[in-house]
């Protein structure tokens, strides 16, 4: 007992000089907004839910009239300007609470400052709507046809803006290159027509010669690329039924033809993994922000002088994702084929589930991980002290951040392969653009979940 009073004083003293050195390597934060943990969250939560529902109008106006090309164009012009907008008013120090030390005691924004930042993220949110839904498919076109402080956050909020811009200029310099589909007019305006149309024949008695269910090349003409749609018995819509009163000449676009209904029966069919996608990004939404705050708290050093940033350490699973997609498709693809039989090696909806499952191991892992960090935390008596530093290494995280991006290579990228495979060509940017909304939905309820709490 005696030995180990004699040394607490002394693990005691060590602590102390650790925070003095911590201390003193600090340097002057700003250009942060010191905002609470759950009111930064939440803004952040509500900014990706904003960016995500705007995909749906983006995805409208690239379907309907303005083709993908030239949405993914302005749009292009609307996230740059957003990049520079927010680039500039971390910039300018008005325009940002007063530097503090370390992120203690720090100066909450204003409703001034803060007002700034709701000015620039929504420009931000309008060109992530219209190049988000309209990239991916823009590209399966081509391939289808073809078979630490103020000056780091300036640097970083930079360093995106640049490589938007040149983005933009490699984007539109090779425009002559692409193959450009035009647009059918509005997806969603066809899918209220057959509803209506159904309603009003909801009486009429279903032939069960398929044959005679009403099918107009000409009115469909402008719609498919690569064929119409066939008839198929699920969902069993009376629009397509003519009646005596139907026989029009030239087409009525209120007279709907079989491939308008499977469109929208096609539709239907991927409505209950999207409204999945919900609930896995309710439940995940505020990972990414309590994963920074994690990070915060533990031992950055790689040397004596440097640290890593918390939010830099996002990179594990950016890396985890590019290399896991590069060897998901030349690799596991190659192997599953082979006792499956399926071309892409299992569907898609099985892709799907392996990610959840990874997911929930990620979400296992981050727990056992939080344990051991109150367990140290509690050991030197720091419980109290939410930005205290403990010993513990950072890249204890790694093996989560690595889970998490696993999780993209499964659940995303399936979800997205899904969408996209089992909707009508005429309608490939809404599905895409139905991912982002189901994120907006989740994020949204994330949101509610945390603020009710």
């Amino acid at each position: 007992m005696e030995l180990e009073n004699r040394n607490r004083p002394q693990k005691d003293k060590r602590e102390e000089e650790k925070k003095k050195s911590e201390n003193g390597k600090s340097k002057k934060v700003g250009g942060v907004k010191a905002l609470p943990l759950v009111k930064a969250s939440n803004i952040v939560s509500n900014f990706h839910g904003t960016a995500s529902l705007t995909t749906m109008v983006g995805a409208l106006v690239a379907d309907s009239f303005a083709g993908r090309y030239w949405t993914i164009v302005i749009s292009s012009i609307i996230y740059e300007l957003g990049l520079i907008s927010l680039t500039t008013s971390a910039a300018i120090k008005s325009l940002n609470p007063p530097e503090c030390q370390n992120m203690v005691n720090c100066k909450e924004a204003s409703v001034f400052q803060l007002g700034i930042l709701y000015l620039c993220l929504p420009l931000i949110a309008i060109g992530l709507g219209g190049v988000r839904p309209c990239v991916l498919s823009f590209t399966a076109d081509q391939i289808s046809m073809d078979k630490k402080g103020q000056h780091e956050l300036e640097c970083g909020l930079a360093k995106p803006t640049v490589a938007t811009g040149l983005a933009f200029i490699l984007f539109v310099g090779a425009s002559r290159l692409y193959k450009k589909v035009k647009p059918g007019g509005s997806p969603l305006t066809r899918l209220a027509q057959v509803l209506v149309s159904a309603i009003r024949k909801r009486k009429v008695v279903l032939p069960e010669d398929t044959g005679l269910l009403y099918q107009n090349k000409e009115q469909d003409a402008a719609i498919p690329v690569n064929g119409r749609l066939l008839h198929t018995d699920q969902f069993r819509y009376k629009a397509a039924i003519v009646r005596t009163n139907d026989k029009m000449n030239p087409p009525n676009l209120w007279k709907l033809t079989v491939h308008r209904i499977e469109e929208l029966k096609s539709f239907i069919r991927i409505l209950p993994i999207w409204l999945s996608g919900v609930v896995f990004v309710a439940a995940t939404s505020h990972q990414a922000s309590f994963l920074i705050q994690e990070c915060r708290t533990m031992n950055r050093h790689l040397t004596n002088s440097f640290q890593i940033p918390p939010a830099s350490f996002a990179v594990f699973s950016i890396l985890t994702l590019l290399v896991g997609v590069a060897l998901y498709d030349h690799v596991f693809v190659p192997i599953a084929r082979r006792y499956t039989g399926n071309p892409t090696g299992i569907t898609c909806l099985q892709r799907i589930g392996v990610g959840l499952v990874v997911s929930i191991l990620g979400t296992i892992v981050g727990a056992l991980i939080e344990m051991k960090r109150k367990s140290v935390a509690a050991h030197y008596n720091l419980l109290d002290s939410p930005k205290a530093i403990i010993s513990m290494s950072i890249f204890c995280l790694v093996p989560r951040y690595c889970l998490f991006g696993l999780t993209e290579v499964f659940r995303t990228v399936g979800t997205i392969e899904f969408l996209y495979d089992q909707s009508p060509e005429s309608m490939r940017s809404i599905a895409i653009a139905l991912y982002w909304v189901a994120n907006a939905l989740g994020g949204y309820l994330g949101v509610l979940v945390v603020t009710l709490k």
